[in-house]
């Protein structure tokens, strides 16, 4: 389905989701509620713009880079949509990396400006003197070393007006990085327009988000999935954002709700399951969304029995800014992704890229306005993902006869068990099922001939233990409810999975081999 926004030569994002908000009249309305502090739209506004006129004497012009490197809270909006009025381009960086990946982010990017908060600082520091870019460093939430920028301080010396830079629809707005198991992360350029694509989309027709919606995301603003749902959606329509400085534990998660009363809650699959073994409630929350990996048909029903709010499960990626297949609310299909968002459209190919009949498995591919425009600097990355007006996820899914879209897995964790594929998420889903499991991966692992066949590691509710014969049981209940050949030969239970942010599982890391690069993310 094709979709226009029909945007005006002369468009600048920031005054789009900020300074409209306040011409409509919403300068007292609640924008930002972080722990006991809220931000109005207004205030928003002026440290926005205080921010802006900061870095331009700082001597940042139009499409320099500022890299933000933040928690979620009060700040983050400020020096994200700051940065885009003055033409400038922010780029979010995951919190939870090492310095050596800061050192690479800074000098891929070019970043002039770092904006961090005190308790990340430590990270800069150790790397500081092999960024060849970085000019300024902006401290946030305490105090700047000698030499350094302290973030109070140096917006409070500014005015709080500033005109929006003369961009275009079609300028770059800001970067995510994205990652692959292979071969350094990618700088991924996203355009002024893509954000108001996916909030008229998916947000608008899909979520049906309202002024009077307070959206709460347990995933992080650097992920392009929680920069939608805490940044760009609720500030499309005026609504409200609710932030969660700190992990997202279940309990946290549930005292953010309990004190933020929002009306839209945005996690991932593992974070549902660990808040269903854990007592709390939904308060106002009228519905869910779940990303980042397929959502087990046991979660969503055990949530919609406990809780009586649905889970929409969809998928999206950090290229296309946001999700474009998803399940709808009147439309609900356990284990499916669901179908097309509008203004996107969706194949499923071969290797030779031939559309694949219903029920077959390909690789997906994704047409839709929101999609970033390049790659930084990866010009042959591009061209072999970005195809023209479509962009290669390298997702595995197959269609039924219904037109809905059934995940099972990344290309390269799609694994084969005598000659045959199997989905890891299949066999997971299967696990998850048996009221003993709370999580499981499911890898491909090699044999003593070095045949790949699944291997599980499995999580175990609280107060139970492995043992010999709960080892045998789980391998039955999946011989017996699957396919013969799809059971898991080795299970290894663990305390826990390793999970992105998020809250994702990097099953990456539970192979045989590892590689330094963390997967990319998809929604």
């Amino acid at each position: 389905m094709t979709f226009e926004l029909n945007l005006p030569e002369q468009f600048n994002a920031a005054d789009y989701f900020v300074d409209r908000n306040i011409r409509e009249g919403r300068a007292e309305k609640a924008a930002v509620l972080c722990e006991d502090r809220t931000l109005t739209y207004g205030q928003l506004r002026d440290g926005m713009n205080r921010f802006g006129n900061a870095i331009q004497s700082l001597g940042v012009c139009i499409e320099n880079r500022v890299a933000l490197l933040l928690p979620d809270t009060e700040i983050y909006p400020q020096a994200f949509f700051g940065a885009i009025k003055t033409g400038a381009v922010p780029i979010c960086l995951n919190t939870l990396m090492r310095p050596k990946d800061y050192l690479y982010y800074l000098n891929d990017s070019r970043a002039k400006v770092v904006v961090v908060d005190a308790t990340l600082l430590p990270l800069i520091e150790a790397v500081r003197h092999k960024a060849l870019f970085m000019e300024h460093l902006i401290v946030a939430n305490g105090p700047a070393p000698a030499g350094d920028l302290a973030f109070d301080d140096l917006i409070a010396a500014h005015a709080p007006e500033l005109e929006p830079a003369p961009t275009s629809p079609d300028d770059a707005c800001f970067w995510l990085y994205s990652s692959g198991t292979t071969g350094r992360p990618k700088g991924t350029i996203h355009l002024q327009h893509d954000m108001v694509y996916a909030s008229e989309t998916y947000g608008r027709q899909v979520l049906k988000v309202g002024q009077d919606d307070v959206c709460f995301s347990a995933a992080k603003l650097f992920f392009a999935y929680g920069l939608g749902n805490g940044l760009y959606f609720p500030f499309s329509v005026g609504a409200t954002a609710a932030y969660l400085p700190d992990r997202p534990t279940p309990m946290a998660v549930y005292g953010a709700i309990a004190r933020h009363q929002p009306t839209l809650y945005f996690g991932v699959p593992t974070l549902y399951g660990a808040m269903l073994a854990e007592d709390g409630d939904l308060g106002r929350v009228r519905l869910c969304v779940s990303a980042g990996e397929a959502l087990p048909p046991d979660i969503l029903k055990r949530w919609q029995d406990r809780f009586s709010v649905d889970i929409l499960d969809g998928i999206g990626s950090t290229e296309i800014s946001h999700i474009c297949i998803s399940n709808r609310q009147d439309a609900i299909r356990a284990g499916s992704t669901g179908t097309v968002v509008p203004g996107y459209e969706a194949r499923i190919v071969d290797e030779n890229m031939n559309d694949v009949p219903a029920g077959q498995i390909g690789t997906l591919l994704i047409k839709g306005d929101s999609i970033a425009a390049c790659y930084w600097n990866k010009h042959e990355k591009t061209k072999k993902t970005m195809i023209g007006e479509w962009i290669n996820t390298d997702d595995k899914f197959f269609q039924d006869k219904n037109g809905y879209f059934f995940y099972v897995g990344r290309s390269d964790d799609m694994l084969k068990a005598g000659g045959i594929w199997v989905s890891p998420i299949e066999v997971e889903a299967c696990l998850i099922e048996h009221p003993l499991v709370l999580e499981a991966a499911v890898v491909g692992w090699p044999d003593e001939k070095n045949m790949i066949k699944p291997k599980a590691f499995v999580v175990l509710q609280k107060g139970h233990k492995p043992s010999n014969e709960l080892e045998t049981e789980l391998k039955t209940y999946v011989k017996t409810t699957l396919a013969h050949f799809k059971y898991p030969r080795w299970i290894e239970f663990l305390e826990e999975l390793p999970k992105t942010a998020t809250g994702k599982i990097m099953r990456f890391k539970l192979k045989p081999s590892v590689e330094d690069d963390a997967p990319s993310e998809t929604l």
